[in-house]
């Protein structure tokens, strides 16, 4: 008889698939179903245009970064606070989108979908590597990859600062996990690495080692909560799941100080490039009692738009002191009492202080008691504390089904019919982003007394040639906000584009009036004065200018074309140089510095 006739079903040993396969099936299933569901929310993305908010700071005006990858430009973005930042590894993202896409917004927006959906993707591992909850840890990035509030991360070209920056952040979180089962010099040292690199990305990430101390307590276990050796029954274990990695608190913070000293140099760094570029609003303007209660209502806020992401806009107005005191004393109220609750409850749901600090906390830095511009609060600052909240969901709705007899169906149930409603909402909410008059249009529509939403849409408008309603937006804006200078500036432009040249010049003067260092207003009202003939008043507002912004190629230029005009052309071909050397694709700099040369080779001189 043969081996093979001897064998029989009883007998049979196959070799098992192992556990670790089923696991990493699932695990390769649930990354490409998030994928999935984000490219079918925001695949529309590619055929967008650039917003002119921000994008023309960022990519469109940005001469620096239309260098392409050079010495020059990286150069500049190690030393540049323009956008109110000092964020180089964002500058260098933008410089090697423009060598590769050039100024076709396709790539620039697929760059942000993909760093968007590569976060999803660490989110999920960094959870799923720490709790081994796959579910749960699911739940919080499908959330994280679909929900409105994320929208204007990731559709808007000029916050790649946003996607970028909480790449670096996750990627931290995962070497930091790395450390923790392994700890080692050469581990930390990575740690120290992917967090300054996101700190060069956004400052945003300076909050990032209180969350890391958080991670110690919850899920990492890494927190000795008593002098023993032993463990409170009941708490989580961390990786390790043993009570002998446990640290006293004081050595967990201590572990920290590496990090807690970068965030410090990178906020000190922050208050200069925002004080220098103009961002921060000082108490004379916004109290601080103004900026507390503007606080303590966004918070709650934020809440929810997180559970009803309806009426989203690119722009809140700050209230001032137009905010109505008893909506300050409410949302105070309630954030002490749910703060109150989550400590009481803390030892039995560890997730939930966790989830509620990492909420509060990383909102600190963009709560507005440091006010940066003249937003009341903003859709785009809610992309990393979120995660806090959508830990609570996950974690809290898995605790309360526990015992149900059909969890499982009332889970998927649940999880399908929710992600389906944040898919359709982010998707309609992406088509509001394809351009900005459909964007700005929209923000006028679910909020009132917007005057920068008025004010954008007359620009986006204006380029398209519309001066008409473009002017009638910039009124609107004027109207609301009676010392706006930029809305003065550009109405001023409209006007001496249709030929109102004097009422351009009265528009340009008041913007200088309620800010006088402004180059372009400077330079539009030395264009108006030229064309006038009053051409020694035009030089002194094109040097003006040049004074404020020296990287201002278009005055280089302008005040290039006084000078020459008048025979001072070696004065002249050193404006037109310095534009080029700004700027080497000002095609008339260019022009004016060959017509300039041709003359003096004719002249001898």
């Amino acid at each position: 008889m043969s081996a093979l006739s001897s064998l029989t079903p009883e007998t049979w040993h196959p070799t098992p698939i192992p556990k670790g396969m089923d696991t990493m099936r699932r695990e390769s299933l649930v990354c490409l179903t998030l994928i999935t569901a984000v490219l079918l929310v925001y695949w529309q993305v590619r055929n967008h245009e650039f917003i002119n908010y921000d994008d023309n700071v960022y990519v469109t005006d940005n001469p620096n970064v239309q260098q392409g990858v050079s010495l020059e430009s990286l150069g500049w973005a190690l030393t540049t606070s323009r956008a109110g930042n000092w964020h180089p590894l964002t500058w260098f993202s933008h410089i090697l989108d423009y060598e590769l896409y050039n100024l076709n917004p396709k790539g620039h927006h697929l760059t942000n979908m993909l760093l968007h959906t590569a976060n999803m993707l660490l989110l999920f591992l960094a959870l799923r590597w720490m709790t081994g909850a796959v579910w749960r840890s699911a739940l919080v990035a499908a959330m994280f990859g679909l929900h409105p509030l994320h929208v204007e991360s990731v559709a808007w070209v000029a916050e790649r600062k946003d996607v970028l920056s909480t790449f670096f952040w996750l990627l931290t979180i995962l070497v930091y996990v790395g450390y923790v089962r392994r700890p080692g010099v050469k581990k930390y040292l990575l740690v120290i690495i992917t967090y300054s690199l996101g700190l060069m990305a956004k400052p945003m990430l300076v909050t990032l080692p209180f969350v890391l101390l958080l991670l110690d307590y919850w899920p990492l276990g890494r927190f000795q909560l008593s002098p023993g050796p032993s463990s409170p029954e009941g708490e989580a274990r961390g990786p390790e799941g043993s009570s002998s990695d446990r640290l006293p608190v004081l050595k967990l913070v201590w572990e920290k100080v590496p990090l807690l000293t970068l965030s410090t140099v990178a906020s000190v760094i922050t208050y200069w490039a925002q004080q220098s570029a103009g961002a921060l609003s000082n108490l004379e303007t916004v109290p601080f009692k103004l900026r507390m209660a503007n606080g303590l209502v966004s918070y709650v806020a934020y809440i929810g738009k997180m559970v009803w992401p309806f009426g989203l806009a690119v722009f809140y107005p700050h209230p001032g002191d137009s905010l109505p005191f008893w909506q300050s004393w409410v949302a105070g109220f309630l954030l002490v009492a749910l703060s109150a609750a989550v400590v009481w409850v803390a030892s039995r749901c560890q997730y939930l202080l966790v989830g509620w600090l990492w909420y509060l906390g990383t909102l600190v830095p963009v709560i507005g008691f440091v006010q940066v511009g003249e937003q009341a609060m903003a859709d785009r600052y809610t992309y990393v504390p979120l995660i806090g909240l959508f830990i609570i969901f996950a974690w809290g709705v898995a605790d309360i089904v526990q015992k149900w007899r059909y969890r499982r169906l009332a889970l998927t149930l649940l999880s399908t019919m929710l992600l389906l409603a944040m898919m359709v909402g982010s998707w309609l909410q992406v088509l509001h982003w394809q351009n900005s008059i459909s964007l700005f249009r929209h923000a006028l529509s679910v909020t009132t007394n917007n005057y920068l939403a008025h004010y954008n849409l007359g620009n986006a408008l204006a380029l398209r040639g519309n001066l008409a309603e473009a002017i009638v937006q910039y009124n609107q804006a004027l109207r609301i906000s009676p010392n706006y200078p930029e809305a003065h500036h550009n109405l001023g432009n409209a006007l001496a584009l249709r030929g109102s040249l004097d009422e351009a010049i009265a528009h340009y003067m008041e913007a200088l009036r309620i800010k006088p260092a402004y180059a372009e207003a400077h330079r539009n009202l030395g264009v108006g004065l030229d064309r006038q003939g009053q051409h020694e008043k035009a030089m002194h507002h094109y040097a003006e200018a040049i004074r404020i912004r020296p990287d201002d190629a278009q005055s280089h230029n302008n005040l290039g074309v006084a000078l020459a005009e008048q025979g001072r052309l070696n004065e002249a071909i050193a404006h037109f140089t310095e534009a080029l050397r700004i700027n080497p694709n000002f095609t008339d700099a260019r022009r004016n510095l060959q017509h300039g040369l041709k003359l003096m080779g004719k002249s001898g001189k």
